[in-house]
């Protein structure tokens, strides 16, 4: 079954025509699971209660995720403020899935001058996802030698995803060889000829791959934005790259399957949740 990884729907309601209730009804109609990845405490609460909903109905899950984002201190959010804060408060009270998205922005000198603080989040996000045995999701830009000097750490987590994987092969499986229980999730980037994710979702291990939308920020070409619709595209895509690269024999349908135990394996489910 469909799964969406890295997603934003309380962002995507505000785009989707007919607003929430509409977008919510497209992810069940299609029966798409999603890690719904949350910046704010308003956003979390939307979340949580598209969690509670779904739950309730039989629907496939929202995996409600929090963290303050990398790029937020650039607009005024300090490494100790407010969102820290809330990141305790939920951890405390059991209501993560998952931590993030946290990790490094270093794309541009206006991103690039708060590193430092981006590195005291980033440790604060980090013990959070140890103490509570989450899986952490990771954004990262230009900033992968942060990720490997963090790499024993990240060998501790459950479940490293890395949310529309921007590295190169050679680092993905470095991080394999270092013992990272690593996932790599690839979105609409594969069917927009980016060549570097077109290369890695083709040559990684089948069992680390896994799907996203980043719904709505990243839109296919010619679309005002991305949606979970878009799922059955970017699998069709992955799996004609990694048969053209003589690494998988797997039509779209079969990838779905793995890309769904893996979803299951990163995110914790049970093999009797329902996706």
């Amino acid at each position: 079954m469909l799964t969406d990884a890295h997603c934003h729907p309380a962002s995507l309601a505000g785009r989707f025509p007919g607003g929430a209730a509409a977008a919510e009804d497209e992810r069940r109609r299609l029966g798409v699971a999603c890690a719904a990845s949350s910046a704010t405490l308003g956003e979390f609460e939307f979340h949580e209660r598209l969690s509670l909903e779904a739950a309730a109905a039989g629907a496939p899950p929202v995996l409600p995720c929090f963290a303050v984002h990398p790029q937020m201190p650039l607009y005024g959010k300090s490494a100790d403020g407010e969102g820290l804060a809330v990141l305790e408060t939920l951890a405390a009270s059991g209501r993560l899935a998952a931590v993030g998205e946290t990790g490094f922005d270093l794309f541009g000198s206006a991103f690039r001058e708060t590193e430092r603080r981006q590195e005291l989040l980033f440790s604060a996000h980090l013990d959070a996802a140890l103490r509570l045995g989450l899986p952490i999701v990771l954004h990262v830009r230009r900033a992968m030698h942060k990720v490997f000097a963090r790499g024993a750490e990240l060998k501790r987590c459950r479940a490293v995803v890395f949310h529309s994987w921007s590295g190169t092969a050679g680092e993905g499986e470095a991080l394999l060889r270092r013992g990272i229980n690593a996932f790599f999730s690839f979105g609409t980037t594969v069917a927009l000829n980016h060549l570097g994710a077109m290369r890695c979702c083709a040559l990684f291990p089948a069992e680390t791959l896994l799907t996203e939308t980043d719904a709505p920020y990243q839109p296919l070409r010619g679309r005002p934005f991305s949606r979970h619709a878009d799922l059955p595209r970017i699998l069709e895509t992955i799996a004609a790259l990694r048969r053209e690269a003589g690494n998988d024999a797997s039509d779209a349908a079969e990838l779905e399957a793995a890309v769904e135990l893996n979803f299951r394996s990163a995110f914790g489910l049970e093999a009797g949740t329902r996706v």
